[in-house]
């Protein structure tokens, strides 16, 4: 089959054509069908800082530099620049031209950096400090609450973990997986050459321009093929920095619910999951073609992307089978209905059938289960299978074409044999990256209950435990509890459950026997009362190790 798009995906003049992000479908001419192939997303409004003075909100525009070479440029005009230089460069002391160099930046701006852009030795010492460049905010942009710009890529939980790759936390042995992984990338040639997919992008069009280049090019250049991108009116030599921008934005924009692909996984939170309404955007296939094949560049080149996924999200991407703890984060009320089945004798209590009724297109309909559902009753004996057959239509309902398209590109990127060694926790590590996690930020903004406060011993321990972990198992900690290893940029202030704000909260719960066991609507980890420091560690390093396991409700 030939991998390429057909040939009648045309590049799109936005200035022609406005469409809304959803609509339902109606009967159209060809040349209507035609020029609304690649839907245009509607402007955003401009970015703006506010600042508070007197009750006034006085909203000015950031001069926060986005081109790349702009970036470097204003990292270099720091007043103690050639000190850092110094700092892993050495040569630089003993190389006047190369100090030149940098001058001749810092006085003349991206006109020298341009007359430059060729200069071997100037590329490796901006290499050294790639992280640092694209992090830089000149001192005199307006900050946030916790420190940040606010419009700038900066201001994203994903960028913020760049600089902690996710080498961490679900199995010890994770780490050397990973190194595995990324090694037989390389030894089976994924995006080492000689090859260039080379990505023009222009800013003010950036959805429709990756749309048209990626879903263009070949499957045996996505996958071989070096990656090199440039920004429409920014050239530049690509080591990096704009391509791990290009990865920020594109994921910021494709996967806003915003656009109508996606939809936010519970009222309010920020983990975003396929939305059953995408079906009414045109040519949807292709699109989340398009998304599967953005998640496998990603991976393969080593760029975090700034989108939070739900589990079974993960799960569909794997192929891997779903649970019942995989409702809870989309449907808690169905979740506790399904896990009083479980935990109950349903003999002669319910009239229960292996079908369900469901809404499509603004009526009720019956859909069976499995083949003569309506006249299957559920029993003791099958409810097992009643439940397993329920959830998959849960987690499935209104997105399983839109899955299995967004599946399909992933793969024509990545062999699935590569990645199926990653389970769905792992792989969202490695698609979302990690943070560092501030502990007293966590515990200022962390709940008790039951008889737990911040100065009972338990909780004391508690803490210490925290202490005691490196940041992976804190990672992984927040995972079992949360469902997720994402923090919101606001910090813990801001974590959210299934229906809004909701704290990190610890509950006193269960027997000292009992292990640790968490509930990730609520963001709740239910803590036994334990009697010693070393007991609680012990348990709570289980529940790090082994969340797949156990004490997930």
């Amino acid at each position: 089959m030939d991998p390429r798009l057909p040939i009648d995906v045309p590049f799109i003049n936005p200035t022609k054509l406005a469409l809304p992000a959803t609509h339902h479908r109606r009967s159209r001419s060809p040349a209507e069908d035609e020029a609304s192939r690649v839907p245009i997303p509607p402007p955003r409004p401009p970015t703006t800082i506010g600042s508070v003075c007197g009750g006034i909100a006085a909203h000015v525009t950031p001069n926060i530099p986005t081109a790349y070479n702009d970036k470097v440029v204003a990292w270099l005009r720091q007043p103690n620049i050639m000190d850092i230089l110094c700092e892993r460069h050495s040569g630089l002391r003993t190389s006047p031209a190369l100090r030149d160099k940098v001058t001749a930046i810092r006085m003349d701006g991206t006109a020298a950096l341009d007359r430059l852009s060729h200069d071997v030795d100037l590329i490796i010492v901006l290499s050294l400090f790639e992280h640092e460049i694209m992090s830089y905010v000149p001192p005199s942009v307006g900050m946030s609450p916790r420190g940040s710009p606010q419009p700038s890529p900066q201001a994203s939980p994903g960028l913020a973990r760049a600089n902690a790759r996710a080498h961490a936390p679900y199995r010890r042995d994770f780490e050397a997986k990973l190194r595995n992984f990324y090694r037989k990338l390389e030894g089976k040639g994924y995006g080492q050459g000689p090859n260039k997919l080379k990505l023009n992008i222009r800013r003010d069009h950036l959805l429709e321009d990756a749309f048209n280049k990626v879903m263009g090019a070949s499957k045996k250049d996505l996958q071989k093929s070096k990656l090199y991108i440039t920004f429409h009116g920014e050239e530049g030599l690509d080591y990096g920095g704009p391509s791990r921008e290009f990865f920020f934005l594109l994921s910021r924009e494709l996967f806003n619910p915003y656009y109508g692909l996606f939809e936010y996984s519970a009222n309010d939170t920020y983990t975003v999951q396929i939305s059953p309404m995408s079906a009414f955007v045109d040519n949807y296939h292709e699109w989340f073609r398009f998304c599967g094949r953005v998640l496998g560049l990603a991976l393969v080149h080593q760029y975090l992307l700034d989108a939070f996924f739900t589990r079974p999200f993960y799960k569909g991407l794997l192929r891997s089978p779903v649970s019942l703890s995989d409702v809870e984060s989309l449907d808690s009320e169905f979740h506790q209905s399904l896990l009083w089945v479980k935990d109950n004798d349903i003999t002669e209590m319910l009239e229960l059938t292996f079908c369900v009724t469901e809404e499509i297109g603004g009526h009720v309909v019956e859909k069976d289960l499995k083949h003569g559902g309506k006249n299957i009753a559920v029993t003791e004996r099958n409810k097992k299978e009643y439940l397993e057959r329920m959830v998959r239509w849960r987690l499935e309902r209104g997105v399983s074409e839109q899955t299995e398209s967004l599946v399909r590109g992933f793969y024509e990127v990545i062999d699935p044999r590569l990645v199926g060694v990653f389970d769905a926790r792992e792989l969202e590590l490695v698609i979302a990256g990690t943070l560092e996690i501030d502990v007293a930020d966590w515990r200022k903004n962390t709940e008790y209950r039951s008889g737990y406060h911040d100065s009972h011993p338990v909780i004391h321990w508690f803490w210490l435990a925290i202490e005691r972990f490196d940041n992976e198992r804190r990672l992984r900690l927040l995972q079992f509890v949360t469902g997720t290893s994402s923090v919101p940029y606001e910090g813990f202030a801001a974590l959210r459950g299934s229906n809004g704000p909701r704290r990190f909260c610890i509950e006193k719960w269960g027997k000292p026997s009992s292990l640790p066991r968490a509930h990730t609507c609520f963001n709740r980890l239910d803590l036994p009362p334990y009697p010693s420091p070393e007991m609680l560690y012990e348990k709570l390093l289980l529940a790090v190790e082994e969340t797949s396991t156990f004490g997930i409700e």
